[in-house]
């Protein structure tokens, strides 16, 4: 199978996959909105650019989970913004439920399921060619270094990841990352070190 048919079956399980959820799920998302608006003032979504395929800039969409808003030229997510997270932002962390509003990042072909991170425009300025390489698929919701190691990884080393999902990539690939995704998730592993805002 050809490597072109092999991306648009992605992309097709991208929409697929992503429009079940967003019918199914949608009483969940509005639930959460309101939660998110009832519980701390501000917004219900945190939006924020992020650079994707082909280095191309798009606005990430996801559930505010801050009181206030983060340093947007931060590239990590520092003590002081730890401790602004809200209850229900704790629990939306815990369990990837901030990470639900991407659904319309996937729709829109901004990103998909399963890719490399994407990182922030000022992380890129100090990218070298080979982590460059990343930006040759879309970036994903869940990605080859949430599997591999989360808290115990450098940033470089995640990114090395990003570049290993692109090169080796698989539609069997896609499935393992997604198996061990959910069993992760479940387990309620501590999430990875945040980019600022995530």
């Amino acid at each position: 199978m050809s490597y072109k048919i092999r991306i648009s079956i992605k992309r097709l399980f991208d929409i697929v996959i992503c429009g079940i959820i967003f019918v199914v799920g949608f009483p969940v998302l509005l639930m959460l909105g309101i939660l998110v608006k009832l519980t701390s003032p501000g917004l219900v979504f945190f939006i924020q650019t992020r650079v994707g395929k082909d280095e191309k800039p798009y606005k990430i969409i996801k559930f505010r989970t801050m009181i206030g808003q983060p340093d947007k030229n931060a590239t990590r997510w520092t003590k002081s913004e730890e401790d602004r997270v809200t209850s229900i932002g704790h629990f939306m962390r815990d369990y990837g439920l901030d990470e639900l509003p991407q659904l319309i990042n996937i729709l829109k072909g901004d990103m998909s399921i399963i890719g490399p991170r994407p990182p922030l425009p000022q992380q890129v300025t100090e990218f070298s060619s080979h982590f460059k390489k990343m930006f040759r698929m879309r970036p994903g919701v869940l990605c080859l270094a949430g599997i591999a190691g989360r808290r115990s990884l450098t940033i470089e080393q995640r990114y090395e990841l990003h570049v290993q999902y692109v090169e080796t990539w698989s539609l069997k690939l896609d499935l393992k990352i997604l198996w061990r995704s959910l069993f992760i998730v479940l387990r309620r592993e501590a999430a990875s070190e945040k980019l600022s805002g995530e």
